[in-house]
């Protein structure tokens, strides 16, 4: 035997009949125990400490896992591997495995995000996009499947590693989940926890799959666009504002703009004609009197002009018919989003079902900039 042979063999008569893995990092999820030949001599000493497991691997077949503690290696311990290798009456030392060592605590703090915006469809908004991030935190629950099914052959197999593919799963299942939640799109941001829990849910059994526990899922903010914000905002204070003082003042802000606008006295001109508009139909819907132009009132009235008949109108929602309802009624069920701009009406003396937003007299909903044309023009 030559003298190399010699301190190889002293090394492993020293040294191998310990089996333990201390681990100094907080990304490790798993480690291959590296010794001289892979041997193992029998009666080895095999300590596992507490947040890890220990899997012997026998010729790439699973075999034998240890939770923690302090064994002594033989026959006994090792019934799996005993019956792989063919031992009856115990093996002659050494023998040969791997052992890998698996982290078993709790990893928190993982990021996830969508890289792409998530396009949902909303009743009243239309297609809209989102976008969501937060945190999430796993363990190893089945450290056999997880070595079998992921490891592989790698030494020393991090978080890292395994982040790209659980991030993309979450997305995946997370963008599934939103969709087929259908949910108002203001409820997304309001609604984080429950949504959070519901796709812990649903994405349990892919992590089980691969040996992987997802102890906690956190949304910590889901985004949409600007403009989609301020809409939303402004739905949600026509529950809260009267609704006459809200068009008062909507007219009083466009008049000011109009005359802020280049053109001067045109631009005031332009926002005087469309307060006037604006405060006639106000007047209808209060049921004021229409003033008439262009004639001089009559000094005396011999009675009182007949009452005017109101009109009525009918509205499309879920592909069925509804109302009839009044200018008043059809507007109350515009600010509480029953009927947005899109929603088919009609009314006596209109040839067929036309939007919302294409009916002259209900403009006035939209909240829009660009006055109708002057009265008498």
């Amino acid at each position: 035997m030559g003298i190399f042979d010699k301190i190889k063999e002293k090394l492993s008569n020293e040294f191998i009949d310990i089996i333990e893995w201390l681990d100094y990092t907080d990304d490790t999820i798993c480690h291959r125990f590296e010794r001289y030949q892979n041997e193992i001599k029998n009666g080895a000493q095999l300590i596992v400490r507490e947040g890890q497991t220990a899997v012997f691997i026998n010729e790439g077949q699973l075999a034998d896992v240890f939770k923690p503690g302090t064994y002594t290696l033989n026959t006994q311990n090792l019934p799996i591997l005993a019956t792989l290798k063919g031992w009856k009456y115990g093996f002659n030392s050494p023998f040969k495995a791997e052992v890998y060592f698996v982290n078993t605590h709790l990893f928190t703090d993982e990021k996830w995000g969508t890289k792409n915006p998530i396009t949902l469809n909303d009743e009243r908004f239309g297609l809209v996009e989102i976008r969501a991030f937060g945190t999430y935190a796993f363990k190893i629950s089945d450290p056999g499947k997880f070595i079998t099914d992921i490891v592989g052959t790698d030494g020393t197999f991090t978080n890292f590693e395994i982040n790209e593919h659980l991030k993309s799963l979450i997305a995946t299942r997370f963008t599934d989940t939103v969709g087929e939640a259908n949910l108002p799109i203001e409820l997304y941001a309001a609604n984080t926890s429950e949504l959070g829990e519901t796709c812990k849910e649903v994405m349990q059994p892919e992590f089980q799959g691969v040996g992987i526990s997802l102890e906690r899922f956190f949304i910590e903010n889901v985004s949409m666009p600007e403009e989609l914000k301020k809409e939303i905002f402004e739905y949600s204070r026509l529950d809260k504002l009267d609704l006459d003082k809200l068009t008062k003042f909507k007219t009083a802000k466009a008049i000011e703009a109009a005359a802020n606008q280049e053109g001067g006295t045109a631009g005031a001109g332009m926002g005087m004609g469309m307060g006037f508009v604006m405060a006639q139909q106000m007047g209808a819907m209060m049921g004021g009197q229409n003033t008439q132009q262009g004639n001089a009132a009559p000094a005396q009235q011999a009675g009182p002009p007949p009452i005017p008949t109101a009109i009525q109108y009918y509205y499309a929602t879920n592909g069925q018919q509804a109302g009839p309802v009044t200018f008043e009624q059809l507007q109350a069920l515009f600010a509480n989003r029953t009927v947005n701009r899109d929603t088919l009406v009609w009314k006596a003396g209109m040839g067929a079902w036309t939007a919302l937003k294409e009916v002259d007299e209900l403009k006035a909903f939209l909240g829009g900039s660009t006055p109708p044309p002057l009265p008498g023009a």
